[in-house]
């Protein structure tokens, strides 16, 4: 068989690179070092902190949706022909119960746009998509503080609004030409299933689960209202939990016999373990996915779409979360790159350190979550308030390869104006936040 001599040569060059930064690397150096010991203590407290309570229930989430939304119900509410206020509302909001990245967005928005959705709804579905979920707003909160997440939360909602409305109406003669082209509306697929109210329960109790167990914990200056959630939230968890199992037998025909041997066993567990309320969590996680696989149909559908999810996101986000930690350490200790470097360029609430967060952000690719824990890394390391809420507005909702893949379905104008537009606005969101809380 002859040698593919470029095949080869690829292979001989990423050894050879492999090799050289083996043989260099600065083992023994106290930066280097010190960079290792903070990656491997950010993963782990990662893994520790946020894996079980926040991605498990999250990838069950996101595989559901793939499942039991109808794709003719998305049409009808986001079509050209729709209600504008219903149609830049539902995807304005879309990305609250998604967990998907700039890339994975891609087809959905794609799909929707080439079979008739208005160009400002689907812009807005497409940013809201990556730009904003439940447990991004969690873990924001969370993690970054809780200013950072309602402003998250809150300036993804408009961005999608503001954004989809401007290229709507930039352009709409253009809409308005190939409206007339197809000769009408467009027609909607019906499609049939259970009950939209069936539905909005179960994904209402899931979000209900993933919400009450990822409460934050209370300090002396939160409200009283906070403080009682709190202290209530595992048994208010259970309460979501033991409603949804119902729901589950009831509407969507489980076996009650294996749904009640389930619950029991999580049940046992939280009293065996009262100390680590993570154990019973994980186990009811686990075994929904289980029971779901050994349901024919969409049951075993739900569990390959959320095991998809769990394949597609946690490589890359513990992947991202090591690089994090190995450039930038945690909060309060310093990675290979020094604090100072960050401060001088992100630090403060210059236009300039908006500006470049906003750029930065949206050139990166951020598998979901991931940058949260980059965030982190760069407030710890000097980083001013209002560049990273530009960069949390910038960052997940654009990427290099993301900007690629809309080019080849909008055009280079479309895709350019898009991109400028976020930018923008993430710019002057982080100027009025910093001021305000910098």
């Amino acid at each position: 068989m002859p040698i593919e001599w470029k095949t080869e040569g690829r292979i001989l060059t990423a050894i050879i690179v492999v090799f050289l930064a083996t043989l260099t690397m600065p083992v023994g150096a106290p930066r280097f070092d010190g960079a290792v010991h903070e990656a491997l203590a950010l993963v782990h407290w990662y893994a520790q902190e946020h894996v079980v309570l926040c991605l498990l229930p999250a990838f069950l989430i996101a595989g559901a949706m793939a499942v039991f939304v109808s794709q003719g119900a998305v049409i009808k509410h986001l079509g050209a022909d729709a209600n504008k206020i219903v149609a830049y509302g539902v995807a304005s909001v879309s990305g609250s119960i998604l967990a998907v990245c700039s890339c994975t967005v891609l087809p959905l928005f794609g799909g929707l746009y080439k079979r008739g959705a208005g160009l400002g709804p689907a812009i807005a579905f497409l940013y809201s998509g990556p730009a904003i979920n439940v447990l991004a707003i969690i873990l924001t909160a969370k993690i970054l503080g809780a200013e950072l997440g309602v402003a998250r939360a809150v300036g993804a909602i408009i961005f999608a609004a503001v954004i989809g409305v401007i290229m709507h109406v930039l352009y709409r003669l253009e809409e308005a030409e190939q409206a007339a082209e197809r000769g009408g509306s467009l027609a909607i697929p019906e499609e049939g299933g259970r009950s939209t109210s069936d539905t909005v329960l179960f994904f209402t109790l899931m979000i209900g689960i993933l919400v009450a167990a990822n409460w934050a914990q209370a300090s002396a200056e939160d409200s009283a209202v906070w403080q009682a959630i709190y202290q209530w939230k595992w048994p208010v968890t259970a309460a979501f939990a033991v409603a949804f199992a119902v729901i589950l037998v009831v509407r969507f025909g489980w076996d009650w016999r294996y749904v009640s041997m389930l619950a029991a066993g999580v049940g046992a567990l939280a009293f065996a373990v009262p100390e680590h309320p993570q154990v019973p969590f994980a186990a009811g996680i686990v075994g929904v996915a289980a029971l779901a696989a050994l349901r024919p149909g969409e049951g075993q559908e739900w569990f390959e779409q959320s095991w998809n999810f769990a394949k597609l996101i946690l490589p890359l986000l513990l992947a991202g979360i090591l690089i994090a930690g190995f450039l930038l350490g945690r909060p309060g200790h310093e990675g290979i790159i020094p604090s100072a470097w960050v401060a001088a360029a992100l630090g403060g609430n210059s236009f300039a350190a908006n500006v470049i967060a906003s750029i930065v952000g949206s050139l990166m690719y951020f598998a979901t979550l991931t940058e949260i824990p980059i965030i982190q890394a760069l407030l710890g390391a000097g980083m001013g308030k209002g560049p990273a809420l530009a960069l949390l507005l910038a960052g997940p909702a654009l990427s290099l390869p993301n900007m690629l893949v809309i080019r080849s379905i909008l055009g280079t104008e479309k895709t350019l104006v898009y991109v400028a537009l976020v930018v923008v606005m993430a710019t002057i969101s982080g100027l009025i936040f910093g001021t305000i809380w910098g």
